[in-house]
């Protein structure tokens, strides 16, 4: 397969990696070799020395399909893309780490597997951030070759869910590294070197040779923390408006498909977004890793903008070390919340405890093309059912024979997918949202051309997207209060401390809410047991580290919304209907933001104009306030010798550069 036409190598133009600004966007880019005897074979790793032992092994078992869902038509190769998700239990050690070495082997059947430490999911420590992998697996049929064929994969490394990013730049780079080699890491990893810095929410276009990706990132306030990468979050999202400009991403994989992926559960979408909202594990089924990272990562897409907080595995296997701790679960365990994608039907017996199974996609037909060619990167397939329009989707849901094929479907349970997959759900969950018809029947038939098909799937998903936007912001608009900002009322001083957010109590939200109801929207679409859902969302793990996140971002606004306040107040014309203790109390605040500035410039280490603007202001309003107190409160307010260097410029600790001292004239001391 030649490489993608929008992509050559300048032989003019050489770029030097930069390799802190690399980090930014990529870990490391993988090479990885499965051999039919010896097992996978880490052929290459750019930049060397930033993995481990442990790391490269499971990273290794992560880039390559299942047996059970290799491609297993004899065309001459096939293409496929997908993404992983996984834990880093400890720092790298580069002098441990054997990365430069090539065909580092992997035996099929390791004994290193160890099981995984007890961490918990939301722990944000450096010792528990997680890494994505996105893989360009190529399986190359060929009789010539020892058991007529070989698989390499191309693997893309990140702390970042930008699926966004990576899945484009995987189309150019796989093919381009198996026209060239080696030379394509170290081109594109200097290219991706000389990127701006990634940011949220916004268009970017990121030059890669003589093309440029441009690609919407995720908005800061739904990336995991434990990321390991600190955005600041804007006041825009800090409370759940429904935003304007609907083209910019409100969460996680915005990209993924939606329609495609779940064409044949359109009407179980409702129930599905329940289960995330309030934390549920899903196990996810699919017959090949493109259909299932993509359900994983729709599913997690359909609760935005709510962060999500569950930990989730788009592509699972008995590989991964957290496989042991899951598969030593009794019966009557709680299973611990988590979405894990899997195409291996062995799960279906070693986790059987999972609550609920989602059953998607349907096997690969005979063809070549690459499974997430398109747009979205979607794992549609050719020869799918023709879609559903309403009337179609209401026949089957209602009919007859369907109610006696739910019936038997549900008698068998899911262990039935070990002789046929079927497209299904299995969960006992009564949902209280209703599946909204109306949206239902606005979706397009997409026929049966794959570029009609591909349009209207761009056209059902903004649909589809749309109004879980709208359902997930509707559910989360009864918090917004807790995170209603104020600012000082008119001739009140903002030296003062600003008042705290209103407090929140589960019982008295609760009890509040019932009395005043879920809303319009809300009532039309959910049954009368709802607040049974806001119940459960509050004692899931979504609620608390959303909760708090949108707490901290809010006090932050309020913060600087003070701050700017104290920048534009007239301190002359505030003090003048101050009584004498009001004017001390506010040389007393005064003095105190002024030392409160100090402390964070010095902590920043910055020298923003900003910054120097702001505590010229506030010595300023400090010597005013100081001029109009009487003499012997001046001196004892001079008593204070830190007080007095302060007032008099002179002080080394409270001096920022570019700072002219305050001249002020002290009164002299009695002798």
């Amino acid at each position: 397969m030649s490489r993608s036409p929008s992509f050559s190598v300048k032989s003019e133009f050489s770029p030097k990696l930069d390799p802190e600004s690399l980090q930014q966007w990529v870990v490391a880019f993988c090479i990885i070799r499965f051999d039919l005897e010896q097992g996978q074979l880490i052929e290459e790793c750019y930049p060397p020395g930033c993995l481990t032992q442990d790391e490269e092994l499971e990273i290794a078992f992560s880039s390559f399909p299942d047996s059970v869902s290799q491609h297993q038509n004899r065309s001459s190769i096939h293409d496929c893309i997908f993404f992983f998700r996984f834990q880093r239990r400890e720092r790298p050690q580069v002098d441990n780490v054997s990365s430069t070495e090539s065909d580092k082997k992997l035996p099929t059947n390791s004994p290193d597997v160890k099981p995984p430490r007890s961490s918990k999911s939301n722990n944000s420590s450096d010792t528990s951030r997680y890494m994505y992998g996105y893989v360009f697996n190529r399986q190359r049929h060929d009789e010539r070759l020892k058991r007529g064929g070989e698989q390499k994969s191309v693997v893309i490394l990140s702390h970042s869910p930008f699926s966004s990013v990576f899945r484009p730049l995987l189309q150019i780079m796989g093919p381009l590294y198996f026209d060239i080699g080696r030379k394509a890491l170290e081109h594109i990893a200097a290219y991706v070197s000389m990127w701006p810095c990634p940011v949220p929410g916004k268009l970017m276009e990121l030059p890669i040779g003589n093309a440029a990706l441009k690609v919407n990132l995720p908005p800061a306030h739904c990336l995991p923390s434990e990321s390991g990468m600190l955005f600041e979050e804007s006041a825009s999202s800090m409370a759940p408006f429904l935003p304007n400009n609907q083209s910019v991403p409100q969460g996680l994989f915005h990209d993924s498909d939606l329609f495609a992926i779940f064409r044949g559960l359109l009407l179980q979408l409702w129930v599905l977004w329940e289960l995330l909202l309030i934390g549920e594990p899903i196990l996810v089924i699919a017959p090949t890793p493109p259909q299932c990272s993509e359900a994983v990562a729709g599913l997690v897409s359909l609760v935005a903008p709510l962060l999500y907080s569950v930990d989730f595995r788009p592509y699972f296997t008995i590989h991964d070390p957290e496989f042991a701790q899951l598969n030593s679960l009794q019966e009557g365990d709680t299973f611990p919340p988590m979405i894990l994608g899997v195409t291996n039907l062995f799960f279906l017996k070693s986790l059987r405890n999972m609550p609920h199974i989602v059953s998607v996609g349907s096997p690969a037909p005979n063809t070549n093309r690459l499974a997430f060619s398109s747009r979205s990167s979607t794992g549609r397939l050719s020869g799918r059912p023709e879609g559903f329009g309403l009337q179609q989707l209401s026949l089957k849901r209602f009919s007859p024979s369907n109610l006696l094929n739910a019936v038997k479907l549900r008698r068998d349970g899911p262990l039935c997918l070990m002789t046929e997959h079927k497209e299904a759900i299995w969960s006992t969950y009564a949902a209280t949202t209703k599946p909204d018809t109306s949206i239902l029947n606005r979706l397009i038939d997409a026929g049966m051309s794959p570029r009609v098909e591909e349009s209207m799937s761009v056209v059902n998903n903004e649909i589809l997207r749309r109004h879980f936007l709208e359902l997930t912001t509707n559910f989360l608009a009864p918090f917004g209060p807790y995170f209603k900002t104020r600012t000082p009322s008119e001739g009140s001083s903002p030296f003062v401390d600003p008042p705290p957010l209103t407090p929140f109590n589960d019982d008295e939200f609760l009890a509040s809410l019932s009395a005043r109801g879920p809303g319009k929207f809300l009532s039309k679409r959910m049954r009368s047991n709802w607040l049974d859902l806001y119940r459960r969302f509050l004692q899931g793990p979504n609620f608390a580290p959303w909760f708090q996140r949108r707490r901290t971002v809010a006090e932050q606004e309020q913060h600087r919304l003070w701050k700017q306040a104290r920048i534009n107040t007239d301190i002359h014309q505030l003090i003048s209907n101050m009584s004498e203790l009001e004017v001390v109390d506010s040389f007393d605040a005064i003095e105190r933001h002024i030392l409160g500035e100090t402390q964070q410039s010095g902590n920043d280490g910055s020298d923003s104009t900003g910054s120097t603007a702001t505590f010229q202001k506030l010595k300023g309003d400090l010597q005013a306030v100081f001029n109009v107190l009487p003499k012997d409160v001046q001196q004892l307010l001079l008593l204070n010798p830190e007080r007095a260097a302060l007032l008099k410029g002179t002080s080394e600790d409270t001096k920022l550069p570019g700072l002219a001292p305050i001249q002020i004239g002290l009164p002299t001391s009695p002798r």
